[in-house]
Order: structure tokens, then C-alpha cells, then sequence
């Protein structure tokens, strides 16, 4: 039975990870090890910040839909209560859009929302 030589697999795994560690500073971009440490710390702040990414924009959405409520003399909370009762459904990422590029369309759903809601 041959020998296995395995300088080929090795050589290819450290050349993907060097080039994962592309553009990091001192030792990090060029040190199996410690590239190795590296990349494997990134992969956890990615996947961690991606999750993060969600609830900033989420709360972003909510802030814009907040400034554009209160100029027509509502809450938050209450424009949301009024559109669950009216049964517009459209999510906060839409509702935000609209806020921000169609003011119009953005008033008549407050409009609706407003009319929804138990005096």
C-alpha cells in the first residue's frame, strides 16, 4: 500500500483560508494559525451582525413611521392599533417607504387608520 502524501489538501486549505484573511492587519493575514483564529472570529460577528442588521432596520422602520404619525396627531402605537383594525396590511418596511417618498399615500393610510379607531 502506498504512502499518502498529503501536502496538496493542506496547501489548499491553507490557501483558502489565507485568502478568507485577505486585507487583515499584522499576523492575521499571513499566519495559518492565527488567520485561521481570525476568519473563524469574522464568521462569528457576521453571523451574529446579520441578526443585528434585522433589528436596527426594524427599529429605523419604526422611528420613520413614528415622525410621520405624529405630524398628523397620532402615536406610534395608536396608527398601528388603527391599521390592524382598518386590515391594512402592510408591513413596517413599507409603511416607512411610503413615509419617507409618498407622503400622499402615506396620509390617506393615517386617514384610514384614524377613521378605524374607536373614538
Amino acid at each position: 500500500m502506498p504512502r499518502i502524501k498529503r501536502g496538496v489538501t493542506t496547501r489548499q486549505k491553507h490557501k483558502r483560508l489565507l485568502d478568507q484573511a485577505k486585507g487583515y492587519r499584522g499576523r492575521r493575514k499571513n499566519t495559518i494559525r492565527i488567520a485561521r483564529q481570525a476568519v473563524e472570529k469574522a464568521g462569528q460577528y457576521a453571523y451574529r451582525d446579520r441578526k443585528i442588521k434585522k433589528r436596527n432596520f426594524r427599529a429605523l422602520w419604526i422611528q420613520r413611521i413614528n415622525a410621520a404619525v405624529r405630524a398628523e396627531g397620532l402615536t406610534y402605537s395608536q396608527f398601528m392599533h388603527g391599521t390592524k383594525l382598518a386590515g391594512i396590511e402592510l408591513d413596517r418596511k413599507v409603511m416607512a417607504d411610503l413615509a419617507m417618498n409618498e407622503a400622499g399615500a402615506f396620509k390617506a393610510i393615517i386617514e384610514q387608520a384614524k377613521k378605524a379607531l374607536p373614538a
